[in-house]
């Protein structure tokens, strides 16, 4: 999978905010504000040709002291929300 094209992560006030860029998403409506580990994730993937939960899961363990079983759910549920959102394609 890979993220769509057409959305950036930029940083408001000291809040990660997805903003839409593009005209196929000018009809965007909601504001997406993710955690600093979700923003973590999403620069390291964003950009790349696919990424798999797996490869986030990597990210993770790299980055943050944190328990593998516990990152892949993690990332299981951020991949899940972001596909809800329409921010990831296959």
């Amino acid at each position: 999978m890979k993220i769509k094209e057409g959305f950036e992560l930029q940083n408001v006030c000291g809040e990660h905010i997805i903003v839409p860029a593009g005209e196929d998403n000018m009809d965007f409506s909601h504001i997406i504000s993710l955690n600093p580990t979700a923003a973590y994730l999403w620069e390291n993937i964003a950009g790349r040709a696919e990424f798999t939960v797996e490869d986030m899961v990597a990210l993770l363990l790299e980055e943050y002291e944190v328990e593998e079983d516990i990152a892949l759910e993690d990332c299981r549920l951020i991949v899940e929300c972001w596909k809800e959102m329409g921010l990831v394609e296959k």
